[in-house]
Order: structure tokens, then C-alpha cells, then sequence
């Protein structure tokens, strides 16, 4: 698909709109894991992606380091998402993304509290506790948690911009694996709901749009694939055919056939 087609296809749906910030991608990335910084800024922009996360407790923040992550992101090029990757406690996630704001990021912030080493699974209390605080202190969080209604509608209320519950475990690949949870998520909350953590592939990212979801943030699936930059072209367009699809409505499932042509008026 060329980008005018591309484009073209985009234009039959909005954007994305997170935080009072419009976005035409609905695909989100993150800067981990690529074999080098000129690998992963080919594939952040085969990917489409405008909003890009970095994770502040594990890159040097000095942008005149030309080995350092930052170097090689032009934040009048994409839009820098500070995440809190790596964070176990509530106030170590609010110390970074203090540091993140300081050091010349938006107020924009991924939060992600970590509450068990093995599955990556947040901890749900501290990421609360966290969103309040942060929320309070003028940040527009994007709040990573579990496919849980419950907890997506506590991070909604106490001041979350977007709600990023996960797929699967993160740098899993398994894709969706409770697709009605998600849904129920994204029935419920106002703010947008990004799946973020456990799509491995294209069809995974089709798949978790079409649940009708608002957009996508992915890594691992790209940069640990044996062609990032390949997987990020196929990413941008499954993202926006899965998009299309739900806004589309699908055809109803049936467990018979039904002819696609009509039965009268056939020549004998």
C-alpha cells in the first residue's frame, strides 16, 4: 500500500486524540531493544508512529551523548513519551517522571509500576497511588495496568488521560488474550483506552483494533523481530485495517454457509 493510499484510508476515520493532542497514527513505540539507534529510528519511522516512549530510568538523558537514545530522536520529529519502565514503587515512578519533566519532556507520562519481577504484572495499588499524584502535579498520565475494568476505571478517575491496559504480558507475543475484557474497558471509560504490552504480530495488532480500542503501543515486536523494519511497515497498515474493520461493523458469524449471490431469479 503506497502512503497516498495509506493516507487515503486514514482519512475515513478521526484522530486520535490523547490529552488534548491530536495524533494520525494510532500506533504507538517504544525505543528499547533494537540492535542499534540507527535500526530503531529506521523502524520508528517505517512504523508511522508520532509518539514515542523512552524510558527514563534506563537511558542517559544528555542528548550531546551520541551513543545515548536521545541523541538520535528529534523531538520536532516525534513526540517523546517519558515512561516510568522499571519502576517498583509508587515514589520511585513519580521521582522519574519528575526527572523526565525537568529534563525537557512534555508533561505527558507513561506510567508503569512494576509489582512482580517473573510476569511484568503492574502493581495496581502503587500505580494509582502514583496517578493521583501525578495527575495532581499537572502531568497527563497514560497509565499502563491489567485487562481489569475495575482498576481502569479508578486510573480514569483519578486523572488519567489514557488507559493502557495489556494484551498479554509484556514481551510475550501472545496478543489479546481476553478480548472481551478489553472491550468491556473500552465500553466503559471515556478517556482513550491504548492496549499496550503482548502483540507479537501484525494480525495481533489487528486483531486488538479491531475490539474497537482507540490505538496500540508496541516494542518488542518490533525490535526483536529478524526484520524490524519490515514488521514495522506491516504494524502501520494492520493497525489502520484493524481500525477501518471495527468502525466498518463486521458481518454477522454463523456456523452455516449462506450463498453471497442471490437464490431467485437464477436461469434454469
Amino acid at each position: 500500500m503506497s502512503n497516498a493510499t495509506l493516507e487515503e484510508a486514514r482519512a475515513l476515520d478521526g484522530p486520535l486524540v490523547i490529552g488534548g493532542v491530536e495524533f494520525t497514527s494510532r500506533l504507538i513505540v517504544g525505543t528499547g531493544k533494537y540492535a542499534t539507534n540507527r535500526v530503531m529510528v529506521d523502524a520508528i519511522r517505517a512504523s508511522g508512529a508520532e509518539m514515542v516512549t523512552v524510558a527514563v530510568r534506563r537511558v542517559d538523558l544528555d542528548r550531546s551523548r551520541e551513543e545515548g537514545i536521545l541523541h538520535h530522536l528529534d523531538p520536532d520529529e516525534f513526540f517523546l513519551l517519558a515512561n516510568t519502565a522499571g519502576c517498583y514503587t509508587a515514589e520511585d515512578a513519580v521521582r522519574y517522571a519528575r526527572l523526565a519533566r525537568a529534563a525537557g519532556f512534555n508533561d505527558f507520562v507513561k506510567l508503569e509500576v512494576i509489582g512482580d519481577e517473573r510476569t511484568l504484572l503492574p502493581d495496581v495499588h502503587a500505580t494509582l497511588e502514583a496517578a493521583r499524584t501525578l495527575s495532581d502535579e499537572g502531568f497527563k498520565v497514560m497509565a499502563y495496568t491489567n485487562d481489569d475494568l475495575i482498576t481502569a476505571l479508578r486510573l480514569e478517575d483519578a486523572g488519567c488521560v489514557a488507559v493502557m491496559p495489556l494484551a498479554s504480558p509484556i514481551g510475550s507475543g501472545l496478543g489479546v488474550v481476553n478480548p472481551y475484557f478489553i472491550r468491556e474497558i473500552k465500553r466503559r471509560l471515556e478517556v482513550p483506552v491504548i492496549v499496550d504490552a503482548g502483540v507479537g504480530t501484525a494480525s495481533d495488532a489487528c486483531i486488538t483494533m479491531e475490539q474497537g480500542v482507540d490505538g496500540v503501543l508496541m516494542n518488542t515486536a518490533l525490535a526483536a523481530a529478524d526484520d524490524p523494519i519490515r514488521m514495522s511497515h506491516a504494524m502501520k497498515h494492520a493497525i489502520v485495517a484493524g481500525r477501518l474493520a471495527f468502525l466498518a461493523g463486521r458481518m454477522p458469524s454463523r456456523e452455516i454457509a449462506v450463498p453471497s449471490s442471490p437464490t431467485t431469479g437464477m436461469l434454469d
